[in-house]
C-alpha cells in the first residue's frame, strides 16, 4: 500500500511534499476541503487533471487536517494505491434526515460482501440523523465489518454541507467505500474530553434527532439558561457545549452536538438520536483532557491494528473540539502523531459528526464532539 498527499490553495495551486512522487494508479483519492473554490462548479475538473485515475470521493469541511497542519480554506487530497486489497464504492442521494436509516441500509446493500472488512462512510452533514444512518447500516454489515468516516462540515455556518462521489461536491449526498480481502489492516479508535455540568435532566419530549423539552421545559430555553454569555451566538455558540445522552442509568453517555435551532418550536436539532425518556447533561470543555483524548483514540487504534506502523490515519474531529482549542488544535494532531510515529501519512478533516465501529461490540455509531483515528495498512504478500 502507498499513500501520497498534495495540498491546493487558491494562491500557490499544488504542492506536494518534498522528495514524494505521485502514485501510477491509485484506487481512491479523498478530497477535505473548504472555501468557495471547494464548491465551485470546476472544483472535480481541477482534482481529475491532477489524479487521472481512481474513485474521487470529497466532502466539504470545518478545517483540513495534513499532516501536522490544520488548515482552513485549502483542499487536501490523499491519494490511496493498493496492493491486495479491492475497493468498491457506492454513492445515494438523500433528501431528509427521514430517509437516513434507508440510505444507510441500501448504502450496506450495496457493499455487503463476504470479503468486506471495512466501509469508510462520508456523508452529508446537515439533511441526515448520523443515529439513523449509521443503524441502517449496521442493519445490512456483517457484524465483523468495522465502520468509519464522518459527516461533512461547513465551518462555523452550518448552512450548507458537500459531498462528492467522482463528481463535484454537493449537497444530500452520501458515499461509502468498502475495503475487501484479508490483506488490509484497520484499527479505530474514538474519545472525547468533555465534562458535564449541571443536573441531568429527563428528555421528556423529542422526536428522532429533534429535542422539544427536558424536564418540560423548551430544549432552547434550558440552553440560554445555561450558556449564559454565549446564549446570543446560537447555533454556532452551541457547539462548545455538546449534551451527554444516556437511554437508561446502566449506560455509558453518548455525545450530540447541536446543528439547528427552530425558534418557533423552540427545539434543537443534534446530529444524532435523542431519545424520549433519555437522561441528558450538558458539557463543556476541559482542554487537557481533548488533547489527551486524541492521543487515546490513536493509542486504541493502534492496540487493534496489532501495534505494525499503518501507512496511512484518517483523523475526523468535530468543529467543536476546535473551536475550543483555537490556536491550539494542532496539538490534538500533534498527539496522535506522537503515538503513531512518524511513519503514517495523517488526513482528515473537522466535522459535524464522527463515525467509529465501538471496541467491545464493534457495531459502529455515531460521536459527537469525539476525534476519531483510523489506521489503515496491507499486509505483504
Amino acid at each position: 500500500m502507498r499513500v501520497t498527499q498534495e495540498r491546493w490553495t487558491p494562491k500557490d495551486g499544488w504542492q506536494r511534499r518534498a522528495g514524494e512522487e505521485s502514485l501510477r494508479s491509485p484506487q481512491l483519492v479523498l478530497v477535505f476541503g473548504s472555501g468557495d473554490d471547494f464548491v465551485a462548479t470546476n472544483s472535480f475538473a481541477r482534482w481529475r487533471e491532477r489524479f487521472p485515475t481512481g474513485t474521487i470521493v470529497s466532502c466539504s469541511t470545518a478545517g483540513e487536517i495534513s499532516q501536522e497542519q490544520v488548515t482552513d480554506g485549502a483542499e487536501v487530497a490523499t491519494a490511496l494505491e493498493f496492493e491486495r486489497t479491492t475497493l468498491r464504492v457506492a454513492a445515494r442521494d438523500i433528501a431528509s434526515a427521514d430517509e437516513s436509516a434507508a440510505v444507510g441500509e441500501a448504502l450496506g446493500a450495496a457493499l455487503c460482501d463476504a470479503n468486506l472488512r471495512h466501509v469508510l462512510l462520508i456523508s452529508e452533514g446537515l439533511e441526515v440523523n448520523g443515529s439513523g444512518l449509521t443503524a441502517g447500516l449496521r442493519e445490512r454489515l456483517p457484524g465483523h465489518v468495522s465502520v468509519s468516516g464522518g459527516l461533512a462540515g461547513d465551518g462555523t455556518r452550518m448552512q450548507s454541507t458537500a459531498v462528492g462521489c467522482d463528481d463535484a461536491p454537493r449537497r444530500g449526498r452520501v458515499v461509502a467505500v468498502g475495503l475487501y480481502g484479508d490483506a488490509v489492516r484497520i484499527g479505530f479508535g474514538t474519545l472525547g474530553g468533555w465534562d458535564p455540568f449541571g443536573p441531568e435532566r429527563i428528555v421528556t419530549r423529542s422526536q428522532g434527532n429533534v429535542l422539544y423539552e427536558l424536564d418540560g421545559a423548551s430544549a432552547l430555553s434550558v440552553y440560554r439558561k445555561y450558556l449564559g454569555e454565549y446564549a446570543h451566538q446560537l447555533p454556532s455558540s452551541g457547539l462548545l457545549f455538546p449534551l451527554a445522552v444516556r437511554a437508561s442509568l446502566d449506560e455509558e453517555p453518548v455525545v450530540r452536538t447541536l446543528l439547528a435551532l427552530d425558534e418557533t418550536e423552540q427545539s434543537i436539532t443534534f446530529a444524532g438520536d435523542v431519545p424520549n425518556g433519555a437522561r441528558a447533561r450538558l458539557m463543556r470543555a476541559n482542554f487537557d483532557r481533548l488533547i489527551d483524548g486524541a492521543a487515546d483514540a490513536a493509542r486504541h487504534a493502534t492496540r487493534l491494528a496489532e501495534n505494525r506502523d499503518p501507512t496511512l490515519a484518517l483523523l475526523v474531529s468535530c468543529v467543536g473540539r476546535k473551536l475550543l482549542l483555537g490556536q491550539r488544535v494542532e496539538e490534538e494532531v500533534e498527539g496522535v502523531r506522537e503515538v503513531l510515529g512518524p511513519s503514517p501519512v495523517l488526513a482528515g478533516f473537522y466535522s459535524y459528526g464522527e463515525v467509529c465501529s465501538q471496541l467491545v461490540t464493534q457495531h459502529c455509531a455515531l460521536h459527537n464532539q469525539s476525534m476519531t483515528v483510523t489506521t489503515i495498512r496491507e499486509e505483504s504478500a
